[in-house]
């Protein structure tokens, strides 16, 4: 049977925190004990934050570009900046808003820098993890202690944040980083219900863990950072890395 398990009692997470130890407590005050078929979700914004990835926007100085993007879409200078850092390309761009490909392959809003649950002071703003599949690969190594069965392998854990869709209102989760799991499942070749050989079937999995996770992570004041995922099939994977997933630019027919 497939359950999702929140996490409670996180507390808010300040730079340099030992964000594994903070897991390992709350799932021992939970009394929660961490099975080889879990999978471990983690929101972005804890991680990022353990990892002092805030920016003071006063401290920055806009470039030439920032400046003259700035005026067209309406957004401060040196929030326009922050974006550039993590940006390969500029995909499309209107008021408010830049879609951007990150440094890290994805397409994304604004490059993932946020505003939302980062502190009251709105000058400061949060990025992304600089390498997040090294941080759930840390994370998972810190979470082996966590498993009542020393000798087996630690779940996969999963990074994930918020993305829009196009075409489609409303963001759901994705996977950013990961450790132990592919994120795209083939089903290229099995049958279906009446003897069909599937032939270009392949699932997001872990998108899909991602979005069922992130509906009890929510995205206001919820509170809950870490959900445990338990009973969904899986096979171990140490060499996938969140970025099997993207679309190479060649076969994209939508940029």
């Amino acid at each position: 049977m497939l359950q999702l398990i929140p996490i409670p009692n996180i507390p808010i997470v300040q730079p340099g925190d030992d964000l594994t130890g903070l897991i390992l407590h709350a799932l021992q005050t939970n009394d929660i004990s961490l099975q080889t078929n879990d999978i471990v979700v983690i929101a972005q914004k804890i991680v990022s934050k353990a990892e002092d990835c805030f920016v003071d926007l006063r401290t920055v100085m806009p470039s030439a570009q920032a400046i003259e993007l700035a005026a067209e879409i309406d957004k401060p200078a040196a929030y326009i900046e922050v974006i550039l850092w993590d940006t390969a390309e500029i995909i499309r761009k209107r008021k408010g808003l830049l879609i951007v490909q990150h440094k890290l392959g994805f397409i994304s809003a604004n490059a993932g820098i946020d505003q939302s649950n980062v502190g009251s002071d709105q000058n400061i703003v949060l990025r992304l993890p600089v390498d997040p599949d090294l941080s759930a690969r840390t994370i998972r190594q810190g979470l082996e202690e966590g498993l009542s069965e020393k000798s087996e392998p630690a779940p996969p854990v999963l990074i994930i944040d918020s993305h829009g869709r196009a075409w489609r209102e409303g963001t759901v989760g994705v996977t950013i980083g990961l450790s132990g799991l592919a994120p795209v499942q083939d089903l290229t070749g099995q049958p279906d219900m009446f003897g069909y050989c599937l032939q270009h079937t392949q699932v997001g999995l872990t998108d899909q863990i991602a979005a069922a996770a992130s509906l009890l992570m929510g995205q206001a004041a919820e509170a809950c950072p870490v959900v445990v995922v338990r009973g969904l099939p899986f096979r171990l994977n140490e060499s996938a890395k969140a970025s099997d997933v993207l679309r190479p630019k060649e076969s994209d027919l939508f940029r």
